[in-house]
C-alpha cells in the first residue's frame, strides 16, 4: 500500500495574494518596480526594489494625498489614478529613479483602466515604464470628460460631489488646476 503525499502550497498562494510564477519572471529583471493596487476608494501606487531578505518600498504614495493639492473628490476614479501616478513619478524622478516595469499583481488590468491610468501618469512624470500604447486610456478619459458627461444626464449619482461643493461637471478645470498645483509643488509628499 503506498501512501499518497500531498504538496502543501506557500500561504499567500493559498490566500490567492501571490503568483509566484509572475513574481519570479519579474524579478528576474532586477529592475524597480512599479506596483499599482487600486482599491475601491483609493489608488496605492509604489516603487519596489526586490532584496533577498525582503522587497523594499522606495517610493510610494495613497491617492488620499491628493486633497493637499485641491483634488477633493472621489479619490478611485480614472483622474484620481493618474493624478496619483504623476505626483509620485515627479517624486521618483527627484530621488533619481528612472525606469520601472509595472506590476499589477493578481489584478488583470482592463485596457484604458485605472492601473494604465496610474501608469501613464508615471511616464508622463519622466520616469520610463515600458507599456504599449494601445491600452492606455485616452486624454479625454485622464482628464475626466466621461464623468462630465455621465453628469449632466445623471446628476442625482453624485451626491457626494455635492456634500463637497463641486460640480462634477467641472471636473475636468479641477483635474487641470490639480495637474498644474503637483507641477508646481517643489517639495511633493
Amino acid at each position: 500500500m503506498r501512501i499518497k503525499l500531498r504538496t502543501v502550497q506557500y500561504r499567500r498562494k493559498r490566500q490567492g495574494k501571490t503568483n509566484y510564477n509572475k513574481r519570479r519572471d519579474m524579478l528576474k529583471t532586477s529592475r524597480v518596480r512599479l506596483v499599482v493596487r487600486p482599491t475601491l476608494k483609493n489608488i496605492i501606487v509604489q516603487f519596489v526594489e526586490y532584496q533577498p531578505g525582503g522587497d523594499k518600498v522606495l517610493a510610494g504614495l495613497n491617492s488620499k494625498i491628493l486633497d493637499k493639492h485641491g483634488w477633493t473628490v472621489h479619490k478611485g476614479n480614472l483622474p484620481a489614478a493618474y493624478l496619483a501616478g504623476f505626483m509620485l513619478g515627479k517624486h521618483a524622478v527627484k530621488k533619481g529613479i528612472t525606469e520601472a516595469v509595472l506590476d499589477t499583481g493578481l489584478i488583470h488590468p482592463i485596457v484604458g483602466g485605472k492601473i494604465y491610468a496610474c501608469a501613464k501618469g508615471v511616464r508622463d512624470a519622466g520616469v520610463d515604464v515600458p507599456i504599449d500604447e494601445e491600452v492606455l486610456p485616452s486624454e479625454e478619459r485622464i482628464r475626466g470628460e466621461h464623468i462630465a458627461a455621465y453628469a449632466k444626464i445623471k446628476k442625482d449619482v453624485f451626491t457626494d460631489y455635492a456634500q463637497k461643493k463641486v460640480s462634477p461637471t467641472e471636473i475636468v478645470k479641477l483635474f487641470e488646476k490639480v495637474k498644474k498645483a503637483i507641477n508646481e509643488d517643489k517639495n511633493e509628499k
